[in-house]
């Protein structure tokens, strides 16, 4: 049986395996991850799916696997990824929207260009 767990209740608190080892301090959540930081001179960081948590007791939130498969939560999320592609589309639009309005002014030159041209 599990209990739902209140996200916003989680940060500053301690993060552990299912085997009790520790994680790190929770920083922060981003979208449907747990930004989990470790309080080591080189502060490693780890974005754990909010799906991996396994329990939250109000102090230690413990997540579903162990510390030997905590290093394939390093990378950043994948959504983040996802924004910046939306941005490179995002750019690709604008210089579309460039490319028709400068097709747009240089047809409107071109018909200046041929009403003038009768009075020459």
């Amino acid at each position: 049986m599990r209990s739902k767990i209140n996200w916003n209740d989680v940060i500053k608190k301690e993060a552990r395996g299912n085997n009790d080892e520790h994680f790190g301090q929770i920083q922060d959540l981003q979208g449907n991850y747990i930004l989990v930081q470790r309080e080591i001179t080189n502060k490693e960081k780890f974005y754990i799916p909010k799906e991996q948590a396994e329990s939250y007791d109000g102090d230690v939130l413990k997540f579903k696997f162990s510390e030997r498969e905590l290093s394939k939560y390093q990378d950043e999320p994948s959504c983040q990824n996802t924004e910046i592609n939306t941005n490179k589309i995002g750019e690709e639009i604008t210089v579309q929207d460039a490319d028709f309005k400068n097709k747009t002014k240089a047809v409107k030159n071109k018909k200046d260009v041929t009403v003038k041209s009768p009075s020459h």
